[in-house]
C-alpha cells in the first residue's frame, strides 16, 4: 500500500457518501495550494488528469 492510499481511504471513508460538483472540488484544489504550494505541481498534474479522462487524444 502507498502512503497516498491511507488519505484516499480516509476520503471515501470520511466523504463518501457526499455529492460534490467539480466547481466546489476546484475551489478545494485552489486553496489547498494557497496553503501549500510546495503541492502546486501535483495538484496540477492532477487536474490536468481529470479534466481530460475522457479526451482520447491523451
Amino acid at each position: 500500500m502507498y502512503f497516498t492510499d491511507r488519505g484516499i481511504e480516509e476520503l471515501a471513508q470520511r466523504r463518501g457518501d457526499e455529492e460534490v460538483s467539480l466547481a466546489w472540488l476546484a475551489e478545494r484544489l485552489s486553496e489547498f495550494t494557497d496553503v501549500h504550494p510546495e503541492f502546486e505541481n501535483a495538484v496540477e498534474r492532477l487536474a490536468t488528469w481529470l479534466a481530460r479522462l475522457d479526451d482520447p487524444e491523451d
